[in-house]
């Protein structure tokens, strides 16, 4: 298998510096990061990839199947890892590849020695005694308008997932990367992002954290990132000045200025 093909592999930076993996979220790619790239690439490696299904992967090696529960992607995390031989890097992951990331971390702990979790979510469904922002009827209607609609659900959910109502052009990016992904595969990866529970794989988690918030988000509200930083014993948390789900877009320089202080201060 080529994996570098398969996900979409991007190596750059310091190659002798430590190395950071940048993973998106739902809808995204890559291209996502390129705001935190120059924060990053004097001082360490970065690798980029994209999930089967999204940005430039190989379409032709998505499988429903497997990438209808999240360790089908953690599975991907892993085997990049593997193809690049990475050592305790840095995972740092949007959204729902922040769960994606401690999963990883599971199946093979000595490649990941670190998490950021950027406006991280452990379950998006309210649940007795957690808030995770939405309702399940919520959730039923968000995946049955996505899957009936996915070109008009892209439309009218981007901006409002993006937030920064003034700042049109942002939305309009997340729209467009919404549109660009695959229907089909799109369906499966939302259906498995937003049903997903995460809650008690956060316990396992042992290597240094950082949990970054939003100060408004209506994906991940504060009361998630609270959750998942009790969760996860030592972990640093970090809430941004910022509004929406997207700050390494919005608010790049607070998101990239949290980072570098939370990889400075590893050994």
């Amino acid at each position: 298998m080529d994996v570098a093909r398969r996900n979409n592999v991007a190596v750059t930076g310091n190659p002798r510096g430590r190395t950071v993996v940048l993973a998106h979220g739902f809808g995204c790619d890559q291209n996502m990061w390129r705001l935190t790239l120059p924060a990053l690439t004097e001082d360490y490696r970065v690798v980029l990839f994209d999930y089967v299904g999204s940005g430039r992967s190989d379409a032709a090696a998505f499988s429903a199947a497997r990438y209808a529960s999240l360790s089908g992607y953690a599975q991907d995390v892993v085997e990049v890892c593997e193809a690049l031989d990475l050592r305790d890097a840095v995972f740092v992951g949007h959204s729902v590849s922040a769960m994606i990331g401690v999963l990883a971390a599971d199946m093979a702990p000595d490649r990941i020695g670190a998490h950021v979790m950027l406006a991280p979510s452990a379950r998006y469904i309210d649940d007795d005694g957690y808030r995770g922002g939405f309702s399940a009827a919520d959730i039923d209607e968000l995946l049955e308008s996505l899957e009936s609609n996915y070109l008009g659900w892209s439309a009218a959910m981007a901006p409002m997932i993006m937030g920064n109502a003034d700042r049109p052009e942002l939305g309009e990016e997340l729209r467009n990367s919404f549109c660009a992904t695959d229907p089909e595969m799109a369906r499966v990866f939302a259906r498995t992002t937003f049903l997903s529970d995460s809650r008690a794989d956060l316990k396992r988690v042992r290597v240094p954290t950082l949990v970054l918030e939003c100060a408004q988000d209506m994906i991940a509200p504060r009361e998630v990132g609270a959750f998942v930083h009790r969760a996860i014993p030592g972990s640093t948390l970090v809430t941004l000045d910022a509004h929406g789900h997207c700050p390494h877009l919005s608010a790049s320089e607070a998101t990239n200025a949290a980072i570098r202080v939370f990889l400075a201060g590893l050994r």
